[in-house]
């Protein structure tokens, strides 16, 4: 203690809890089928509490953690997380599903390790408008990303870098770990890769990404995706293509998203139409709504989404009962608070 006092050298850390508890009534209904009401939660920002903290080690080195736990305040259930992103799955409690992460950050960029978003993932929601929340999230999302299972979204037991930006541009590369025994038949179950390069500058931002996830013996998914937004005046448009492909499964899915949102009020407009096609099934959805801004920590918001099946596809939306080649429709009306 008194070496550090003579060299002047002082940690300063900080913790901080913060989070979302968003409320939604919820519809969908399918046509000559079914419909369902229910009181969901996360249909504009997904709710959760977060922990956060940073220690400033001097020189440029600052050591930080996350830890964000979700919460369906519909009901008072924690979520659920997976331990070895294949099947080991763990709900009902309070875990922190979301994110739980230890950084290292300095001139050189960041060092992450833990539980965190893939870089596939992160390029479909940032360029989808609704930001994959709520029933207007991207059929091109929607469409593919069961084929990945445990890291459709997160990865756990990850490592990863990201660079700082370099004249716009930024890398973020992924590695997770399934940690089987070298001896288990399965011995790569778990293990994926995922990297993403972006750019921003200006009104410009877009962003290439690439995913592989090893999901069961000789088993692997694929998937790479490209988007972008670009800024005109008040209005953003928003577009992103998506490819997935599976081991002994022939036919890729195929889905694209095009769609933007501008100021209206003391709010914002949202829309997008988007499609996933695997060949042979193929649903379009179109979805529209609208955020009002309280404040800076409380929204309202509404949305609507329709979805046309073809092809023996049966999409549907707010836990409806999906009929193949008939139209979907939902809504959210729903209540954000951020703290």
């Amino acid at each position: 203690m008194a070496a550090l006092a003579a060299t002047g050298v002082f940690a300063q850390s900080s913790v901080t809890l913060s989070g979302t508890v968003d409320a939604t009534v919820q519809y969908g209904s399918v046509d000559g089928g079914n419909n369902v009401t229910a009181l969901g939660n996360s249909g504009l920002n997904s709710s959760e509490f977060r922990f956060s903290g940073v220690e400033d080690l001097g020189g440029g080195l600052k050591v930080g953690f996350q830890l964000a736990a979700g919460v369906n305040n519909d009901s008072g259930a924690g979520a659920s997380t997976n331990t070895n992103n294949t099947t080991g799955a763990t709900s009902g409690g309070f875990v922190f599903n979301r994110m739980s992460l230890l950084k290292v950050m300095g001139s050189f960029g960041e060092i992450k390790a833990g539980r965190d978003y893939t870089p596939l993932f992160w390029t479909e929601a940032i360029y989808d408008p609704f930001g994959i929340n709520g029933v207007g999230t991207s059929r091109a999302f929607n469409g593919g990303a069961a084929q990945f299972g445990a890291t459709a979204v997160r990865a756990s037991n990850s490592i990863a870098y990201v660079s700082p930006s370099m004249g716009g541009l930024g890398l973020w590369a992924q590695v997770s770990m399934g940690e089987n025994l070298s001896t288990a038949a399965s011995n790569a179950a778990g293990d994926g890769v995922s990297a993403q390069l972006s750019y921003n500058q200006g009104p410009l931002s877009l962003a290439a990404a690439y995913g592989k996830t090893n999901v069961s013996a000789g088993v692997d998914v694929e998937g790479y995706n490209f988007g972008g937004t670009y800024t005109i005046g008040a209005a953003t448009l928003n577009a992103y293509v998506q490819n997935n492909k599976k081991t002994g499964v022939a036919t890729d899915i195929k889905g694209y998203l095009v769609g933007g949102s501008m100021p209206l009020g003391a709010g914002l407009i949202r829309g997008s139409y988007s499609t996933t096609d695997n060949g042979t099934a193929k649903s379009n959805q179109l979805a529209l709504g609208y955020v009002y801004n309280f404040s800076k920590t409380v929204q309202a918001y509404g949305t609507f989404a329709s979805v046309s099946n073809d092809g023996g596809a049966a999409a549907s939306l707010n836990g409806a009962t999906g009929i193949a080649n008939a139209t979907a429709t939902g809504f959210d009306f729903g209540l954000s608070k951020k703290f």
